[in-house]
C-alpha cells in the first residue's frame, strides 16, 4: 500500500483516478467540517465507494491528510512562483506572496490548519516534507528577489524568508481570533506586514 501519493507509473490510470477522487473528498470533507470530519469511511462514503476503498490506495487516515497537505503545498508554491513571475517587484511582490497563503487560510481554514499547524501527518510522509521545503523555497525567492532590489535588508535569506512567513502565519492566527484589530487597528493581515517591511526596509536603505 502507499504511504501517500499513489504512483501513476505502478497502477492503472483507473486506479490514479479512484485515489485523486478519494483526496478530492477529503479536502471537502476539511473544508465542511475540520478533521474530525475525515474518516476513511466517510471518504469512501463521499465517492460512492466501498468502505475499504481508501485502504488500497492509502496506509490510513494521516496518509490520507498527508496527501491532502502535500497537494495544497504544491498549489502553494506554484502560485508563489506566479507571483514572482508577474510584473510586480520590490515590497509588492511580497506582499502579493502574503495575499497568496492569507487567501488560502480564509478560504480553506482547516486545510489551513493541517499544513501548518498539525504535527502529525508530516514526520511520517516523506511527500509532504518534500513539498513543504519547495513551497517555502518557493516563498524564500520572493525575498531573495527584495533583497535583490533593495527593499529587505542583506541577511541571510533562509533565517530571513522563515521569519517573515512565521510573522505572516502568527498574523493570520491573531486576526483570526480578532486580537490583531483590537490592539493594532490594522484592517487585516497585509496592513501588519506592510508595517513590518517598511520597518525592515528603512533598516536596508539605512
Amino acid at each position: 500500500m502507499s504511504t501517500g501519493a499513489v504512483s501513476a507509473g505502478a497502477m492503472s490510470t483507473a486506479a490514479v483516478s479512484t485515489a485523486d477522487r478519494l483526496v478530492e473528498a477529503a479536502a471537502r470533507l476539511l473544508d465542511d467540517g475540520g478533521q474530525a470530519a475525515v474518516t476513511l469511511r466517510a471518504v469512501a462514503t463521499a465517492t460512492d465507494l466501498s468502505h475499504n476503498a481508501p485502504y488500497k490506495h492509502f496506509d490510513g487516515r494521516d496518509a490520507l491528510l498527508a496527501e491532502v497537505a502535500t497537494r495544497d503545498l504544491i498549489h502553494l508554491a506554484e502560485q508563489w512562483r506566479g507571483v514572482r513571475a508577474a510584473p510586480v517587484a520590490g515590497r509588492a511582490r511580497l506582499l502579493d506572496a502574503v495575499d497568496v497563503i492569507v487567501a488560502f487560510a480564509r478560504d480553506h481554514p482547516a486545510r489551513y490548519r493541517l499544513v501548518f499547524d498539525s504535527p502529525d501527518p508530516a514526520p511520517r510522509h516523506d511527500d509532504l516534507d518534500a513539498a513543504a521545503e519547495t513551497a517555502l523555497q518557493a516563498f524564500i525567492d520572493i525575498v531573495v528577489d527584495c533583497q535583490g532590489d533593495g527593499s529587505l535588508p542583506a541577511s541571510p535569506s533562509d533565517n530571513l524568508g522563515i521569519t517573515l512567513f512565521a510573522t505572516v502565519h502568527g498574523l493570520i492566527s491573531a486576526d483570526a481570533s480578532g486580537r490583531l484589530r483590537a490592539r493594532s487597528g490594522w484592517g487585516d493581515v497585509r496592513a501588519g506586514m506592510e508595517f513590518l517591511l517598511g520597518l525592515l526596509g528603512d533598516g536596508a536603505r539605512s
